[in-house]
């Protein structure tokens, strides 16, 4: 683990971790970055291919769309939440036939929800950026805000840490229809306010607390809707650097893809067995199917008030647990497209029939089920995009990097609930007489026990066996010694300790990978404004590396 070159201005630490070293980290990720000619059968190409993206371009902007009412829709919902101008004037590009999109997006989780939420939409801002500077083509990023979802549960909370780098979770209440409609149908009761304060008990106080919540509390009040409110904070927070945000159940919207829920619908399980298809293409070579659809599944829901699945039977589709003609389902999709909503399968192609999409920046386990929809794009028609890695940071006060580098600390040796890793940095604090005597005692004692193994057979072979156990305990007792020398250097160097026990909880708080586990507000808090700035100017977007930052 070397630190990377700077070429900033800034005083920003960066390390590049190879993601191979994580060990949560699935082959088919790694292998994406570092291995891809296994994988190119299963995706359009690779962005790290200049010619990939020309032709990704070019299918984006020769494929029809109405790309002026889908603009007017976005201004729209720009206005209902006091856009900044520099996302409405990306949104004037996306009128444009030559421009094309960035994709990325998530769930609406509460204050934004977890870092790779922020990491997502920054990878996408940046991306984008690039395509207009090495491709001469208006390009604008686009955050889907994934908000017909009704897992209340995943979105309703958010973790940070607390001024003693404990890990605290924020909960919202349960307002009416959360957990059974969509989360865009959830409106917010009054403990969002209590959510709000519990947040500002919990952040230790810095100087951009009160201006961090005070824009927080504006997007989460009583009365707005989940979705809006998500959509509302993150404009507030990245709507100057030109992000496009999208809530995606816009009923207007339905109108325009409902000719895919028709076709899903009109050839259903078609969708289901070609994804199934892959995920056993993906299996024989070693990987895993990250989506494994049951065989009479049809890859939309039915909203009606609540966000019911659909099936096939005998002839027939059940919604939920009615049973409904096909013929008025699909009449129904047609004439009502905005009761439908795609399921993970679908939702893909929905995307990038509304978008011209040439590039979606997707986190590790979506690259996992976009490797099953290649035939899924074919069978509708609809261009398949290029997929990049987001960007996979942990941020690290200056006091945490320091203790990484200066003791060249592996970062994934501190995820286990174990000090397996700080036992290890400790017996290598030692002074090196100890370690040396205790060495040569150990060599000593083997060695001179191996020369008495080898000689008592002389004298009576049964005594073989006792003189082993006699090492065995010897080594046993070594080893206790040893751990107690350990022990008192712990209590000796307790600064190192502590050094170690922040680090960690900073890195992996409760276990957990900091990105996936806190929620970016908490460092917003801690660093202000500047953070976004910081990212956007100092995060490299390298395919297969997870930086550590110092800000």
């Amino acid at each position: 683990m070397q630190p990377d070159t700077l070429t900033s201005a800034s005083s920003v630490l960066r390390l590049a971790v190879d993601i191979r070293r994580f060990p949560w980290i699935r082959r088919l990720a790694a292998d994406y970055a570092y291995d891809f000619d296994g994988l190119a059968a299963f995706f359009v190409g690779h962005p790290s291919q200049s010619q990939a993206w020309s032709d990704a371009i070019a299918s984006a902007q020769a494929h029809p769309r109405n790309r002026e009412r889908m603009a007017a829709i976005l201004k729209a919902q720009q206005e209902r939440r006091g856009a900044p101008e520099e996302a409405r004037a990306a949104t004037d590009r996306l009128a444009d036939s030559r421009t094309v999109a960035i994709l990325t997006g998530q769930q609406a989780g509460l204050f934004g929800g977890p870092l790779f939420t922020l990491l997502k939409a920054l990878t996408a801002v940046k991306l984008a950026a690039r395509v207009t500077r090495e491709h001469g083509v208006p390009a604008v990023a686009v955050f889907w805000v994934e908000s017909e979802d009704h897992d209340w549960q995943e979105v309703s909370s958010c973790s940070v840490l607390d001024g003693e780098m404990h890990r605290c979770t924020i909960t919202l209440g349960t307002p009416p229809g959360a957990g059974e409609g969509p989360i865009s149908s959830v409106r917010l009761d009054p403990s969002v306010m209590a959510a709000v304060e519990s947040l500002r008990v919990t952040l230790p106080a810095t100087e951009f607390t009160d201006e961090t919540l005070e824009r927080l509390a504006d997007a989460y009040r009583p009365g707005a809707g989940m979705s809006e409110a998500f959509g509302r904070w993150m404009e507030s927070v990245l709507g100057r650097l030109g992000l496009i945000v999208y809530d995606s159940s816009e009923p207007d919207t339905k109108v325009l893809v409902g000719h895919v829920f028709t076709r899903e619908l009109e050839s259903p399980g078609t969708t289901t067995r070609l994804a199934t298809e892959r995920g056993h293409a993906l299996i024989e070579r070693g990987y895993h199917a990250q989506v494994v659809p049951h065989e009479d599944n049809v890859a939309l829901f039915k909203l009606d008030g609540i966000r019911q699945t659909v099936h096939r039977r005998e002839g027939a589709f059940v919604v939920g647990e009615t049973q409904v003609p096909a013929a008025d389902l699909v009449e129904e999709s047609r004439r009502r497209p905005e009761c439908f909503s795609p399921n993970v399968l679908l939702r893909p192609v929905v995307q990038d029939t509304l978008f011209p999409t040439v590039c979606y920046v997707a986190g590790p386990n979506e690259l996992a089920y976009l490797a099953q929809l290649r035939p899924i794009y074919a069978h509708f028609g609809v261009p398949e995009p290029l997929i990049f890695p987001r960007a996979s940071v942990t941020l690290l006060d200056s006091a945490g990097a320091k203790f990484l580098t200066k003791y060249q600390v592996p970062l994934e040796s501190l995820q286990p609930g174990n000090e397996a890793a700080l036992n290890h940095l400790l017996e290598h604090q030692l002074p090196k007489s100890v370690e040396g005597a205790f060495d040569e005692v150990s060599r000593t004692v083997e060695a001179g026990m191996a020369r008495l193994i080898a000689a008592v057979p002389a004298i009576d072979p049964t005594l073989v066996g006792a003189a082993r156990s006699s090492l065995g305990r010897m080594q046993h007792d070594l080893r206790t010694l040893h751990e107690k020398i350990i022990h008192a250097a712990k209590r000796r160097d307790e600064t190192l300790r502590r050094q170690y026990a922040r680090a960690r909880a900073q890195a992996f708080p409760d276990g957990h990978p900091q990105e996936r586990s806190i929620g970016f507000v908490y460092f917003l808090n801690r660093y202000g404004p500047a953070l976004i700035d910081r990212l956007h100017d100092d995060l490299p977007l390298d395919i297969g590396s997870h930086w550590i930052l110092s800000i």
